[in-house]
């Protein structure tokens, strides 16, 4: 009953409020893969969005995994990977961007390059746990609703919990999305190409061309 309730309320905002339902994605994309795709296509659904915009991370502050791929290289791919959809876009906001990159600067620039449109920030529900330490969460609530992707196996009940000490301490908008979720990380595609196994159905097959052509990842 909940879920169908969330789902109507969704649909009456739609109806009340003016402009686009932009809904945001951002990641190193190191590389963009399947799971990125497939996640964007459920909220699309969940939230009756109008567009999702994809945005690769420049530095980003909070990663401690081994050096990431050029920031250009990493929008490429996701250029290719979104070009047959009129629906997902892709942002070079925080490729462009010198020094760390910060969810909330980010919000705040889309708001004048999209004002009129109403943003839903879209990450897994494990964000719920960390956005607090992220810089000025409170700034990030203000600026978005928050698609929480809930995926197999992680507990919605407290997931609900979180999601209403959230919503008391900071006035947040969230959405709890159920996600199926797929077993696929940036971190196993890039061990696989460095032992040289298959990649195949992990990526859209036109990046698997483009790693391949430009041997990457077989260094880091």
């Amino acid at each position: 009953m909940k879920r169908k309730n969330d789902q109507k309320n969704i649909c009456n905002e739609k109806a009340e409020l003016g402009g686009k339902r932009l809904g945001i994605i951002g990641g190193t994309f190191n590389p963009v893969h399947i799971g990125h795709l497939l996640l964007a296509e459920w909220a699309l659904d969940f939230a009756e969005l109008d567009q999702i915009l994809f945005i690769p991370t420049g530095f980003p502050y909070l990663k401690k995994e081994p050096p990431v791929l050029g920031g250009e290289e990493r929008l490429r791919m996701v250029e290719m990977a979104v070009s047959h959809r009129e629906d997902f876009l892709c942002s070079d906001i925080e490729v462009k961007r010198k020094g760390h990159t910060y969810t909330y600067e980010t919000l705040e620039a889309l708001s004048e390059t999209y004002p009129d449109s109403r943003f839903f920030f879209i990450a897994g529900a494990d964000c719920l746990e960390t956005i607090e330490h992220w810089r000025y969460p409170e700034k990030i609530f203000k600026s978005c609703t928050l698609i929480a992707a809930v995926r197999s196996g992680t507990s919605l009940a407290e997931m609900e919990i979180k999601k209403l000490e959230l919503t008391k301490r900071y006035s947040a908008d969230i959405l709890l999305m159920p996600f199926p979720g797929l077993a696929i990380s940036s971190t196993n595609i890039r061990e696989r190409i460095k032992q040289g196994k298959s990649i195949r159905y992990l990526l859209p097959d036109n990046i698997i061309k483009y790693i391949k052509d430009k041997s990457l990842y077989i260094d880091i």
